[in-house]
């Protein structure tokens, strides 16, 4: 089938289930303007003084928290960033009763911001900040103002809430994405290389037979899939009625 056959196929499929769950990746927020950290132009193919999976590892962020925050500020908050027709399509999907979750590994808030309710941020998000002492929260724009390594009011240093590596992802949040998987009829996998673990394997708790990946790359998980969509997930989003 070419690829306007394999659209039309997934529009069938959606249209006929009432219990869809997305798994989704960089290329979700690549659309809107969010660059991907293993793309061509992604993070880990610019140069810097250190690698950037250095500089977002937590001993790193204790032990050089300026030059941390340097390149978190910089290369990692996009506030002026709008959700993708993806991002919007799939919070139509979940009003509609269709869709019963988003997992995504992207920590921008943009699922939120389409309107989604029920999304599972396997690590962590931007907008979200705490002091490490008295665990206030702030925003991301306390952030955005912050001169240099943010600082709380009780003088405790403010940690954004993402999973930096070296850090395990949240148990409940790991928990929640194995029953939505588990208990999914289609499980949509879209804009993500698969390559990062532990979050790529929880696909395998999936037990139906509507797997649809929908990449521009080659996965690890292509084999699998039971309908395989080389495109642009907004091409493909963007029929969805």
């Amino acid at each position: 089938m070419d690829n306007e056959q394999l659209i039309a196929k997934f529009k069938s499929w959606v249209q006929e289930s009432h219990n869809i769950v997305f798994f989704g990746g960089a290329g979700v927020s690549t659309e809107s303007g969010i660059p991907d950290f293993r793309g061509v132009d992604g993070l880990y193919n610019q140069k810097y003084k250190y690698p950037p999976e250095q500089i977002i590892s937590h001993s790193f962020y204790v032990s050089r928290p300026e030059v941390f925050f340097e390149f978190y500020k910089e290369k990692m908050l996009y506030p002026e960033a709008q959700p993708s027709t993806t991002h919007i399509k799939l919070a139509e999907l979940e009003a509609q009763g269709k869709l019963k979750g988003v997992i995504t590994q992207n920590i921008d808030g943009l699922h939120q911001k389409a309107g989604s309710r029920h999304v599972v941020e396997l690590h962590g998000s931007v907008l979200r900040n705490y002091c490490e002492r008295c665990k206030k929260f702030y925003g991301i724009d306390d952030i955005i103002a912050s001169d240099g390594v943010p600082v709380c009011e009780c003088g405790g240093r403010i940690k954004p809430d993402v999973v930096l590596y070296e850090e395990g992802l949240n148990e409940a949040d790991i928990d929640e994405a194995i029953r939505l998987i588990s208990e999914a009829e289609v499980l949509i996998v879209g804009g993500t290389s698969l390559g990062v673990y532990p979050a790529a394997g929880l696909i395998r708790y999936y037990k139906g037979n509507r797997l649809v990946l929908i990449n521009k790359s080659v996965t690890p998980f292509d084999s699998e899939a039971d309908l395989l969509i080389h495109d642009s997930l907004g091409k493909v989003f963007g029929q969805i009625m």
